[in-house]
Parts: C-alpha cells; structure tokens; sequence
C-alpha cells in the first residue's frame, strides 16, 4: 500500500482520469461547434464536484486594510448600456427604498418578507476583501451585511435544499437578471447579503438596495440589486437551467476560485 496518499488526492485524481477518457473518446464532438458545449458542461460539473470535494473546509479568503480601498468601477446593473430604464426602480430610490421588501421563498421553513430596515438590523459582517472581475480588473471594498448562513438559518432551510436562486431587479437582454450558488458557498462565513459599502448605505451603481458577496467566485457571481431569494433543490426551469443569466449566455456555472 502507498502511504501518504490521502483518500481525497486518490478520488481527485480519479475525476482527472475519467474527465481526460471522456474528452478522448468523444474528440470528435468537442472539435464540431455544434456538438461539443453539452460534453464541455458535463466535463466542468465534474471538475467542479472534485473542486468540491477537495476545497469542502475552505479557509477565508484574504481581507485587508480600510487604507487599502481602491477606487471600484460600475460595472453592471442599473445605469449600465445593458440595463432596461425602470420606473419602478427610481421611485425606489426616491424613497430611500422604504417600499421595498426581500422575498425568501421556497425550501424553506418560514417564507419571509424583510423591510431593508430590518435587514441592516439582523446580525452583520463587514468584511474588506478584492473584487476580482471576469474581464480583467480588481477592486479593494469594504462590504457590510447580514451572513447569508444566518438568515437562511432564521427562516428554515430544508435538508433536501442545493441552490439558492438570486431574483434581481435590474435586467440582462431585456429579461430580469438572476444568478445563483449552491449550499456550500451560501454557508461561507463570508457570503454575505450587503447592504453597505465603505460605511455608506449600498451605492445605486454598487446594487442598491441589496447585492450578494460570495467572495470565493468571480465577480459575475455576485448579483446586484436582489429583489427576491428562492431555495430551490434544482435548478431546471429557472430562466434557461443554466442556473443564472450570465449562464445562461455562456459563462460556466461555476466561476470560484
């Protein structure tokens, strides 16, 4: 018997060896255009399972300094070339938001409508931690907001749970955004529901009134502007299946580290 070789390096390298044997044997559909994005897909599930397994007790990831905020771009949302004018929207902003309620719906104990004031009133974190975008740029902030474990603990998540859907209120293609993460990273202690940035309330650029920092993934991962969160055990039947918007069009599922 070897030894030092643990249980988890032997099933990840046997995800390794399966992922390369499908690639092989079915080359000739990856080449084709038209045949390869279903095997791609099932091949980056796979890499993400054993992701999974290997990174289930991540640490936290790096946090720094107030003196180390940087300038952060607009990048997205409301006031973006790619959002829809909505009048709904500005009234909200013109009344601080006070109309405004978050749905949490779904597999859940005790569906629950939260004012915004009684979001900033749950337990916080505040966290100063880099936002590292998809397309090339980074950004230092500090983030405040209530962890997602604990207000998914207020309401009952069920066993049977795997996603939690993001309903947002800005739009992508003329369709109401939404994006999503599984169990594991909505129990991260660092996934949080921010309702403030560098002590402010939650810029309208930023994701006004409320916007998702799950700081193990890229930056499209974070929706903005959340209107409505749904626990859901699949995510078939939700836009397109693809689990999000961005997906949708063609980013993987999956964008963590």
């Amino acid at each position: 018997m070897i030894r030092g070789v643990s249980r988890r390096t032997i099933l990840l390298g046997a995800s390794g060896l399966l992922t390369s044997g499908i690639i092989v044997a079915n080359w000739p559909r990856i080449a084709n255009p038209d045949g390869g994005s279903p095997l791609l897909r099932f091949g980056d599930g796979l890499g993400r399972r054993a992701l999974r397994l290997a990174l289930g007790n991540r640490p936290l990831v790096p946090e720094y300094r107030l003196d180390q905020v940087t300038a952060f771009p607009v990048d997205g949302g409301f006031g973006s070339p790619w959002a829809d004018d909505d009048r709904s929207f500005e009234t909200m902003i013109a009344n601080r938001f006070r109309d405004w309620q978050l749905t949490v719906e779904g597999l859940v104990a005790k569906p629950t409508r939260f004012t915004l004031d009684e979001i900033r009133a749950m337990p916080s974190r505040t966290q100063v931690t880099m936002h590292c975008c998809d397309m090339g740029w980074s950004a230092i902030g500090q983030w405040t907001g209530v962890p997602l474990r604990w207000l998914l603990e207020f309401v009952g998540i069920q066993p049977k749970a795997r996603y939690i859907v993001f309903h947002c209120l800005d739009r992508f293609r003329g369709q109401l955004h939404y994006g999503s993460i599984d169990v594991l990273d909505a129990l991260h202690p660092q996934t949080i529901l921010a309702h403030s940035m560098n002590g402010q309330p939650l810029p309208r650029g930023h994701g006004a009134p409320l916007r998702l920092r799950v700081e193990l993934q890229l930056g499209y991962k974070n929706s903005k502007h959340i209107d409505r969160i749904s626990v859901v055990e699949s995510l078939a039947g939700i836009g397109l299946g693809q689990g999000g918007s961005f997906e949708d069009a063609g980013s993987l599922w999956y964008g963590g580290w």
